[in-house]
């Protein structure tokens, strides 16, 4: 069961003035990949995946809040695009065919699809690509706060961009819960023994060694061409 209350999650969303091309760039945070309404879903049908009754509730609540979020993503839209005549800065938009409002499209106009939807059935799996779909939010925040119109807009964007971090933060937690924050290993098939192989297959250039291909946690294969590998 929802409840909606018409009260947004954070401070009433303010804006100087309508800015119509803004706005279409905001869409990619409302029907975009990285957007709100993607992570809304992702998590929602990723917690009935889930038999852990303390990630599965941690899962609704972050879903309903993006939810939450896409309303306010949604309410800026609207602000930018009220008050528009036929100006050359409202017929160079989406919105100039559309009307104005948000909608189920990206910046470029491309209509929102499942295919964005990262989920597999597996707890694991599943907080690990929500992590990556955070980060993927976030930077799409960050382009947009530095194409920010005015203050109330980039205020209300700085909000949404820090509850991506502490969404990062509480997946990154539960993965660790489980003991599987930095255990690349999860379901029930081990691997062969070539798990812990690094093969040195770009040869142009200085050879980099790290922590990905170091000799503690991996052999290195230097020249795979030379060995029987």
């Amino acid at each position: 069961m929802f409840f909606h209350k018409k009260e947004l999650i954070q401070k009433a969303v303010k804006i100087n003035s309508p800015n119509p091309r803004y706005a279409q760039l905001l869409l990619e945070q409302f029907g975009g990949a990285t957007g709100e309404l993607s992570a809304a879903l992702q998590y929602w049908v990723q917690s009935f995946h889930v038999e852990d009754p303390g990630i599965k509730d941690m899962l609704q609540d972050i879903a309903i809040e993006e939810f939450s979020h896409l309303e306010m993503i949604g309410k800026l839209i609207e602000a930018h695009t009220n008050d528009i005549d036929n100006s050359e800065t409202y017929q160079s938009t989406l919105f100039a065919v559309r009307g104005k409002g948000p909608h189920f499209l990206d910046s470029q106009g491309s209509a929102w699809t499942a295919n964005y939807l990262n989920e597999g059935g597996d707890v694991v799996r599943d907080l690990r690509a929500n992590i990556a779909a955070e980060a993927g939010a976030r930077q799409t925040y960050e382009a947009l706060i530095k194409l920010a119109p005015d203050e109330g807009t980039k205020e209300t964007l700085v909000h949404l961009l820090t509850r991506e971090i502490s969404h990062t933060k509480m997946f990154m937690k539960a993965l660790e819960s489980l003991g599987k924050l930095t255990d690349p290993f999860f379901g029930n098939i081990q691997p062969d023994e070539t798990v812990d192989i690094y093969y040195n297959l770009s040869t142009n250039g200085k050879d980099e060694r790290g922590p990905w291909n170091g000799d503690e946690d991996f052999r290195y294969i230097a020249d795979p061409m030379s060995q029987n590998v």
